[in-house]
């Protein structure tokens, strides 16, 4: 990865009366415009974000999605969906006085990039993307209800800890009732739950590092209240085929795709049935590596397609 940098300016941008973003910029301010979706949804930016890019090349934006890091109000709920946050990308950059940039996001960022290209195309120079997430119905079921749980078994009973036996057949609505619950204990001990489940399965080999950032309090409660309360609204789509249905709007933008093959979050099929309805986007599965961006060949991969944008 490219050497760690600092913002040459931060900032935070009001988008409604209570939700403000913050946002930064890295890089060269004169250079090619590239706009970071992070993760969750939910989680927030992290410094080495930033790295995936050629500093003296790119004018690098990175900013927390509504309710997630720097933003305010922290975990908030209120106002907080798809579309919402596609609008905010798009104040983001008229704030910023950009014309179009390429736009870079990995799992639910991948979501949220493919919705804010299908909704705003002529502002999108290329999409580039990691761990695949469509958010439909079976996606989720593998992931919080059953599928990812014969592989992780032993992670998989601290999941399900805070949950009663007789509410485990809706996963993600028992979750929701708790992550919403007006007792903080209630609400945080679901929300550490349900966090570290993904940190411990995100990537190929096991990462306790990965696992402790995924538990701190402050992460873990956005994070996974986010993230649910996204899920059981379907992501604020009208139905599991809304990307395929769309991919008209987007199929002239150049886009690739990393995905790990062992990726239990996200499974490479999301990847491939996308690349069956979409043949000129470039797939790349990288045989050695789960859904982590951060895993070795991932990262590799995904700097060497941006270095070919500029």
């Amino acid at each position: 990865m490219y050497p760690k940098i600092t913002p040459y300016k931060t900032g935070h941008l009001k988008v409604s009366e209570l939700h403000t973003l913050y946002f930064e910029e890295c890089g060269s301010p004169s250079g090619v415009p590239v706009v970071l979706l992070h993760g969750g949804p939910g989680g927030g930016c992290i410094d080495d974000y930033r790295r995936f890019f050629n500093p003296n090349k790119y004018r690098i934006i990175l900013f927390d999605q509504r309710g997630c890091g720097r933003s305010t109000p922290h975990a908030e709920l209120t106002d907080n969906t798809t579309w919402h946050l596609v609008n905010d990308i798009e104040s983001l950059r008229e704030h910023l006085g950009i014309n179009s940039w390429h736009v870079f996001g990995g799992s639910w960022g991948s979501t949220l990039s493919l919705c804010y290209a299908i909704k705003n195309p002529k502002r999108v120079s290329s999409l580039n993307l990691r761990g695949l997430f469509l958010c439909r119905k079976k996606e989720i079921k593998w992931f919080y209800q059953e599928g990812a749980s014969k592989l992780y078994p032993e992670a998989w009973e601290k999941y399900l800890a805070p949950i009663p036996i007789d509410e485990r057949n809706d996963l993600v609505g028992a979750f929701y009732k708790r992550l919403t619950s007006n007792d903080p204990k209630v609400r945080i001990t679901a929300a550490k739950a349900w966090s570290v489940w993904e940190g411990s399965t995100s990537t190929l080999l096991p990462s306790k590092s990965t696992a402790k950032n995924f538990s701190a309090d402050e992460f873990a409660l956005a994070f996974a209240r986010i993230e649910c309360h996204y899920f059981i609204n379907n992501i604020f789509v009208d139905n599991d085929d809304f990307f395929f249905e769309n991919l008209n709007i987007i199929k002239h933008i150049p886009c690739d795709l990393v995905h790990g093959r062992y990726d239990v979050v996200c499974p490479v099929e999301n990847a491939w049935e996308l690349k069956k309805a979409w043949p000129n986007m470039n797939l790349h599965i990288i045989s050695d590596a789960g859904h982590s961006a951060f895993e070795p060949n991932i990262q590799k991969k995904l700097i060497e397609i941006m270095d070919s944008r500029i």
